[in-house]
């Protein structure tokens, strides 16, 4: 199977306004004017039964590597609902209901759900996070809960019920593993079978129930960055490579009687210091690309022990490129790019690929950084 089973969005701007089976008929254009962020949608057979993405026994087996994060969900009739962490040895038998494995990654485990990732990069690849699969036995789910991300729930094996409801100050059930939405009224249900897809905006409440059984939902999700988490991030790594490093002076400083008064002049030595660093766009650039490439603690990448030789490239699966007017980043470096090389450059985090008849036209240490790349097992080349 290849990418272009999902219908893979082309690289020609005018494809933005076809019509895509995996949208329902609406363009990618459409979708991300109407929908994105603003209101769900229902795609029924939204991909067909040639799809190769991973079966049960396969999700399986990678709930027990220590590589792999993956979650057990529960709900007792008695003990209420339980979640526990992998890797899991063994896993309840499936004939018992109402529990759920969820398996975060899968794209960077196998290789069909990586291929299905690439068709929703319509979505520019800083918002793109991973795909997690869930596979529920009956009556199994999560409970009502709310995500602060935009999700694709793609129905893959088996039947589940969802059932959402808009926007709202939910109140959370206490004293539980989950967050849980107390009394949650949905406002619109439907049943998903193989094929179909539901599309979520944030913070949409949502409850899926798997009905029948060996239940295989894929959830494709986006990152949203939220604003303290962000600020937080930007200026440790800001400071990180800040060069202007005065020290604070205070030798005006008067004798005091109040020993725990934090001094005006320190507050605004602070406020200064800030201010620089944020007076700086390249380093505000840089420190945002590094961050948005940044794998995931739990990823790694093999050596590659192969020689370097002139042929096709290919970003490995695992590898998060991306740029800006001034920058390439790739698995949290940043490098300047201009001129050729940054063209080329764009080109490999678009396409994720290369053939040896472009990438041959870097500058000789554009090259050189490709094979740094190449052994540390961000790319590969062709067989």
């Amino acid at each position: 199977m290849t990418p272009t089973s999902f219908d893979t969005p082309s690289h020609d701007a005018s494809a933005l306004q076809a019509p895509l089976p995996l949208l329902g008929g609406i363009s990618a254009e459409a979708f991300m004017r109407d929908y994105w962020q603003r209101q769900p949608l229902l795609i029924r057979q939204a991909i067909g039964a040639e799809v190769c993405l991973p079966s049960r026994g396969e999700l399986f087996a990678l709930a027990k590597s220590e590589d792999v994060e993956s979650r057990l969900v529960q709900h007792h009739p008695k003990q209420g609902w339980q979640l526990k962490r992998g890797p899991f040895a063994r896993l309840p038998a499936q004939s018992q209901p109402q529990w759920s494995l969820l398996v975060q990654g899968v794209n960077l485990h196998h290789s069909g759900a990586h291929d299905l990732m690439q068709a929703f990069r319509f979505v520019p690849d800083a918002r793109l996070d991973d795909i997690m699969v869930s596979w529920a036995s009956e009556g199994g789910g999560v409970g009502p809960h709310q995500d602060r991300y935009d999700v694709f729930l793609l129905q893959v094996h088996g039947r589940r019920r969802w059932r959402i409801a808009p926007p709202q100050d939910f109140e959370m059930v206490e004293g539980l593993p989950l967050k849980i939405i107390a009394d949650f009224q949905a406002t619109q249900e439907w049943v998903l079978e193989p094929g179909d897809m539901l599309y979520l905006p944030p913070l949409w409440g949502h409850d899926g129930v798997a009905e029948g059984g060996d239940c295989m939902t894929c959830s494709i999700g986006f990152t949203v960055p939220e604003a303290g988490d962000l600020a937080r991030e930007l200026v440790l790594r800001m400071a990180e490579h800040w060069e202007d490093d005065p020290l604070y002076q205070d030798p005006d400083q008067a004798a005091t009687v109040t020993p725990g008064r934090i001094p005006m002049a320190l507050q605004s030595f602070a406020q200064q210091s800030v201010e620089r660093m944020m007076q700086e766009p390249l380093s505000l650039a840089c420190a945002l690309g590094e961050w948005l490439s940044e794998p995931k603690p739990h990823v790694w990448f093999e050596a590659n022990e192969a020689p370097w030789r002139a042929q096709d490239v290919r970003l490995d699966a695992k590898t998060k490129m991306l740029y800006d007017e001034h920058h390439i980043f790739i698995n949290g470096e940043g490098f300047l790019a201009q001129g050729n090389d940054a063209l080329i450059l764009h080109q490999l985090a678009d396409q994720r690929a290369l053939s040896h008849g472009v990438w041959r036209a870097l500058t000789p240490d554009a090259q050189a950084v490709m094979a740094q790349w190449h052994e540390l097992g961000w790319l590969h080349q062709a067989a």
